[in-house]
């Protein structure tokens, strides 16, 4: 049986209470219930790592809630906020997947296209046999992590591809990359006939409702961009490279965010051809190891116990091929998963999960790139009071 969520907080103020003092306060807010929750995931990790700012949203039957932490920058002690930008790294690939799935959508692509179908320039190259599904799915051979540093740029990268040899078949095994799916973007852009960017600003974005989601943060908004501090607590933020709009390169805040994850939580309320991109991320492609691939998310059967997420976001996953073993036909999406993707720069941490079957989801930005392992903690633990069976 669902529990509203009023029963459930209250019933969280009341585990809380009763673990931190020994005694249960009926009177107490439902609201200060999830802030302790809250506060207990997050200010033990943000102290151990060294974190400056964090700025977390938890969605609960679409309401929202809000809890800042800490400074955007260290120089300037601004306080962060739900307006405050944070560079989101690869949960960027969520949105450039819901792009390429909206252009299947409309006809303009179909996943099972091999690659030089869409660039021409890449015929008589191995994408003749790599599909668009295989670019977004990590599965086109052996593409690397990054680009190596001479082909990092926009000149070099399109002889980059046309020289790649795969390092074992097609469509055998996972390697996560981010030239997999950044080429998956590209061409996904080049089906709509516009730059990557401007079809990711002036189409996708404003269809999702999202105000404040930059590419490119405008001047306007540069006191908004959080600072972001390296392993070494030295001040960075990303820099140019090949494809880094499609693979990395979102700057957004937790309103924003917020926005996003309803979107994905209830898509219903969307046209039609963005209902059916957003089914086609949430649909399972292969099974890796603990993790199911979506398109830009990754899946898990709900519940979902912690020794699995953390399997699924390991170092191993990110950094090793994983034999995959194909789901023919796509498993539709369904309410009953929990959804995620962690992203990263050289100066900033961020994590999205969410459960469509609960209504319940978590946004974790912060300005230091601390470990994903830390992110998923928090997260699954914040969402286990909200669901205690979720944590089974």
């Amino acid at each position: 049986m669902r529990i509203p969520p009023p029963l459930r907080l209250q019933a969280l103020a009341t585990c809380l209470v009763l673990f931190t003092h020994g005694y249960a306060s009926a009177a107490e807010p439902a609201s200060t219930s999830l802030q302790h929750s809250v506060d207990a995931a997050v200010r033990p990790v943000m102290q151990a790592q060294g974190i400056a700012g964090m700025a977390v949203a938890v969605i609960v039957d679409g309401e929202a809630h809000y809890f800042n932490y800490g400074v955007a920058s260290k120089a300037s002690q601004q306080a962060v906020s739900r307006d405050t930008l944070f560079e989101i790294g690869s949960v960027s690939k969520t949105f450039t997947a819901t792009l390429v799935a909206y252009a299947q959508a409309q006809g303009k692509l179909k996943l099972s296209d091999t690659a030089s179908q869409h660039w021409p320039a890449l015929r008589g190259s191995a994408f003749d046999q790599v599909s668009v599904l295989n670019l977004g799915t990590y599965t086109a051979g052996g593409l690397p992590l990054q680009f190596p540093a001479e082909a990092d740029n926009s000149q070099s990268m399109l002889g980059y591809y046309q020289h790649w040899k795969p390092a074992f078949a097609t469509g055998t095994q996972r390697l996560y990359s981010n030239p997999s799916l950044g080429l998956f973007g590209y061409l996904g852009a080049r089906s709509f006939g516009q730059p990557f960017d401007q079809v990711m600003e002036n189409t996708l974005l404003p269809k999702l409702g999202l105000q404040h989601t930059y590419l490119t943060v405008p001047k306007a908004q540069m006191t908004n961009y959080a600072q972001g501090y390296n392993k070494d607590n030295q001040p960075v933020r990303v820099g140019p490279g090949a494809l880094d709009d499609e693979a990395y390169g979102i700057k957004t805040t937790t309103r924003d965010l917020v926005r996003y994850v309803e979107a994905n939580l209830k898509p219903a309320a969307l046209e039609k051809p963005l209902q059916q991109a957003i089914a086609a991320t949430h649909s399972g492609y292969y099974t890796a190891g603990e993790m199911t691939q979506g398109l830009g998310w990754e899946l898990y059967p709900y519940p979902v116990i912690l020794e699995r997420l953390l399997a699924g976001n390991s170092s191993q996953m990110a950094l090793e091929p994983q034999k995959v073993t194909w789901l023919t036909p796509p498993t539709p999406a369904r309410d009953e998963l929990f959804i995620n993707k962690t992203g990263s720069t050289g100066g900033f941490g961020a994590y999205i999960a969410f459960v469509p079957a609960r209504q319940i989801g978590i946004v974790l930005l912060a300005n230091k790139n601390y470990p994903i392992a830390d992110r998923v903690k928090i997260a699954h633990q914040v969402l286990s009071t909200l669901d205690p069976q979720g944590a089974r």
